[in-house]
């Protein structure tokens, strides 16, 4: 039998639960860990030396295959390094499984390398913290191990999903010796039944009475994958009952003349009237977070009679404050149900109009299809070379069926103002369970290893350079794109309102840097250009997402200073377009 057995049999147990993706940190405490995962048959390992980006790239690929992914790293502050990716993804609910390697307990505080307080280090960023025995000489033990690994991992895959930590204490000596043999198994396969939540027909009929009853009905998506039957069953129910489907470019609703997509640009200003006829009787919600300030704003400025938010599992969130009913169903089933027993109903009873104030929805409507033309009419402006403008360019550029993940700040507010057209068939992501600048590239690199569409990342160059260790690995594959906005400093502090009044902006806000991604490109590998002009974007964008036997790197260099001009402008015309004559 192997030294650490109970390690050998924890891989087993992923393995046998369909967790086949680690990504592993080098160390020496967690060598036990990192020669079972690499010699398991079944596993598929990778390697990248910084946790933190390790982390990330571990949340990109769970973020894909929808399935746990291992993180393994060795004892001490290593650990630490995880914290960012492990709240990122508690937040967004992806299922990560993060076995950390530990000295045995006697030895914390005892001035010995490594050794810090691993029990419960994540806190309540985790769904649970597990720690295994250091010692297995008691048969009580190994069930012990064996009952707690089992649950760890069924945890991170149960609604909601999310990361779930498993501490390992390893004694020395951690290296196997040469006539050791590693064994798999056997391992007890504690399986966990899966049951989705079933609404009662009395349930059923309470919400079909509050539906028939509710004049004004609203639906507000948030963040979400691509999901083309979700996509139906609301294009159905937005057309055929005339109600409209809001949503953020991070729930993937498209921009397709039916959803309304461009809440940011006319909620903030329309006078009081106009809001008044945008209210509904019933909100209906589902997904995660929302990035449009204003629709959130303005949700729980005019609340809703009734709020139901719709959900696979109980935890209750309540971002609009209007909040009366929590229904624990999977968002996508309960819409096709709702939208086929109403329209039965209404067979049935002969009745083909429906309940909705017919003018409900064109209010929506019109005032998207007016700020469309607006961002449409400001954007087609060449006089001037933006941040923007430049990323509405690459928007439009887009290979069809690819991934677009953009970074937080600055490059994902120019995304939900522009939107992603239905044709285009791209999925959006953003790290915005915690909305931080840490982790998004490395995210991106997650996803490339994990797909074979082409995967951009639309970066600000403060986000880049702190996640660059994201390209300090062998991994990074020929469809990965990195697009780095580079104004040389944090634009955003000089865009919003606060930061751009103070005298401090420039040194303690912005934070000026002079630093370009070419060496970066260059050590990762990277094929690399920059532009500073419409003309050389133009030009080149054809062949940056062109498939290529390596990634590609395009920096395109701004002025901050007419970045802000430029939105500033952009404010004013909004104000003047929907300002009450």
């Amino acid at each position: 039998m192997a030294i650490h057995q109970h390690v050998l049999n924890l891989v087993e147990l992923c393995v046998r639960k369909g967790v086949r993706q680690a990504v592993i940190s080098p160390g020496s405490r967690s060598a036990p860990l990192t020669l079972a995962l690499a010699r398991h048959p079944a596993m598929t390992t990778r390697v990248v030396a910084d946790e933190r980006s390790a982390g990330f790239i571990a949340l990109g690929i769970a973020q894909q295959i929808r399935q746990p992914v291992i993180v393994v790293c060795t004892s001490g502050s290593a650990v630490y390094n995880l914290a960012p990716a492990v709240a990122e993804a508690y937040f967004q609910e992806i299922p990560l499984l993060l076995l950390t390697a530990d000295r045995p307990k006697e030895w914390t505080h005892q001035q010995d390398g490594q050794t810090i307080y691993q029990t419960g280090i994540f806190g309540q960023h985790v769904k649970k913290s597990f720690e295994l025995p250091a010692d297995f000489v008691h048969p009580d033990a190994s069930w012990f191990a064996g009952r707690v690994s089992n649950e760890a991992i069924d945890l991170a895959r149960t609604e909601p999903r999310g990361p779930v930590h498993i501490n390992l204490p390893l004694r020395e000596p951690l290296y196997p010796t040469g006539d050791e043999t590693f064994q798999f198994g056997p391992v007890r396969v504690i399986e966990q039944v899966s049951a989705s939540p079933v609404l009662s027909s009395e349930t059923w009929h309470q919400l079909q009475d509050e539906w028939e009853s509710a004049e004004r009905k609203l639906i507000a998506i948030g963040q979400g994958p691509h999901d083309p039957a979700m996509l139906a069953v609301l294009k159905k129910i937005s057309d055929e009952w005339q109600i409209p489907v809001v949503g953020d470019v991070i729930s993937n609703l498209p921009r397709n003349g039916e959803f309304i997509t461009q809440t940011d640009v006319f909620l903030g200003v329309s006078d009081e009237t106009v809001k008044e006829n945008l209210v509904p009787d019933l909100l209906i919600t589902c997904g995660q977070s929302f990035i449009s300030k204003q629709l959130k704003l303005f949700l729980r400025n005019y609340p809703p009679r009734q709020h139901w938010q719709i959900q696979p599992h109980r935890r209750l969130a309540d971002p609009f404050q209007s909040l009366t009913r929590l229904i624990p169903h999977e968002p996508v089933a309960f819409f096709q149900k709702l939208f086929s027993d109403i329209d039965y109903q209404r067979f049935v009873s002969n009745d083909h109009e429906t309940d909705s104030d017919d003018s409900f929805q064109e209010n929506w409507q019109t005032l998207d299809r007016k700020a469309r033309r607006l961002v449409q009419q400001f954007l087609n402006d060449d006089a001037v070379f933006h941040e923007w403008a430049v990323i509405q360019r690459i928007l439009d550029a887009l290979p069809t069926n690819s991934q677009l993940h953009v970074a937080n700040s600055m490059p994902v507010r120019y995304v939900n103002l522009s939107g992603i057209s239905e044709n285009q068939r791209v999925e959006v992501f953003a790290n915005r369970g915690t909305s931080g600048i840490d982790g998004c590239l490395s995210t991106a690199v997650g996803a490339a290893l994990t797909t074979e569409k082409i995967v951009t990342a639309l970066l600000g160059d403060v986000a880049f350079f702190y996640d660059r260790n994201a390209l300090w690995n062998n991994l990074i594959p020929a469809n990965l794109r990195v697009i780095v906005l580079n104004n040389h400093g944090g634009n955003i502090f000089r865009i919003i309102d606060g930061p751009n009044q103070q005298p401090e902006l420039e040194p303690y806000f912005e934070t000026s840097q002079p630093l370009s991604a070419r060496n970066t490109a260059k050590d990762a590998g990277l094929f690399y250009q920059k532009v500073t002009s419409f003309e050389e974007l133009e030009a080149v964008l054809p062949h940056f997402f062109a498939e290529s036997a390596t990634g590609k790197l395009l920096e395109i260099e701004t002025d901050r200073r007419i970045n802000a001009e430029q939105f500033q402008r952009y404010k004013q015309m909004v104000q003047e377009t929907f300002r009450t004559p």
